[in-house]
């Protein structure tokens, strides 16, 4: 079943990997946006879900994260955190930056022990104002699926040119404020091998790790029906693999089976 979110906040949700986590759709809410196609995607192919709706403006954003964050703070529930994430990639707002200041303003003033939360494909850490904007949140949860170009083209499917190289030397410029977040499969699509559970992905994926060097990686698998059949999830013998390589290597590692 495909997954629309409302637009722009939604939940509060319980994250398998973030607690309770309000989340904050920057996308339109009839549709799908997004940088990358990927095959495993809750919200379907972008193809079959565009939009029509705009995206929020900036002032709708912070209007309705303020009410509900009053509304929480009167009646509960407190949140773990305030997480941009929903129908597609969050920092393709055009006021991405000014809406992250606003957030953090607005969770000062409600629940500061909260936190703020961005769920990246990655593709725009190169804009310096993006990359300025996800230096000030307190989870900076980017993509890494693999290190491999053709598995990314097939799996990930990028909307335009993506260079793997480039966005692995921008991650690193975040000296260590950020969490890499990685989704590992089995299967088939169309005939052809999905799966980057083997040493042959997993090796230089996590080379990649050691370069970056990252406060935390989260590691996870198919979770919800995913709009591409003949994906499996990873086994938690084939998760708890990877991660025990991380952690021995000293890299803080958080499974999600």
């Amino acid at each position: 079943m495909t997954v629309i979110y409302p637009s722009p906040i939604f939940g509060p949700v319980h994250s398998r990997r973030l607690g309770v986590s309000l989340g904050i759709n920057l996308l339109p809410e009839d549709g799908k946006c997004c940088s990358f196609d990927c095959l495993y995607c809750e919200c379907g192919f972008n193809k079959e879900h565009v939009p029509h709706a705009k995206m929020p403006s900036r002032e709708a954003v912070r209007d309705a994260l303020e009410s509900r964050l009053s509304d929480m703070k009167r009646n509960g529930p407190t949140p773990d955190v305030l997480t941009f994430a929903g129908n597609g990639e969050p920092t393709m707002h055009p006021h991405f930056p000014e809406i992250i200041e606003d957030t953090i303003a607005l969770r000062n003033r409600y629940f500061p022990d909260a936190k703020v939360s961005v769920l990246s494909n990655a593709t725009r850490i190169t804009q310096p104002a993006v990359f300025e904007a996800l230096k000030k949140v307190d989870n900076n949860i980017l993509k890494l699926d693999t290190v491999s170009t053709p598995y990314i083209n097939k799996v990930d499917r990028p909307n335009g040119s993506y260079d793997v190289d480039a966005l692995i030397e921008q991650m690193k410029r975040f000296n260590g404020h950020c969490i890499i977040q990685t989704m590992f499969m089995g299967g088939e699509h169309e005939g052809e091998s999905v799966s980057n559970v083997s040493d042959d992905f997993a090796t230089p994926w996590m080379d990649a790790i050691k370069y970056i060097a990252p406060a935390e990686v989260m590691i996870y698998t198919i979770d919800r029906e995913t709009p591409a059949k003949g994906l499996r999830k990873a086994s938690h013998e084939e998760l708890d693999r990877i991660a025990e390589k991380l952690r021995v290597e000293g890299i803080k590692c958080q499974v999600s089976y």
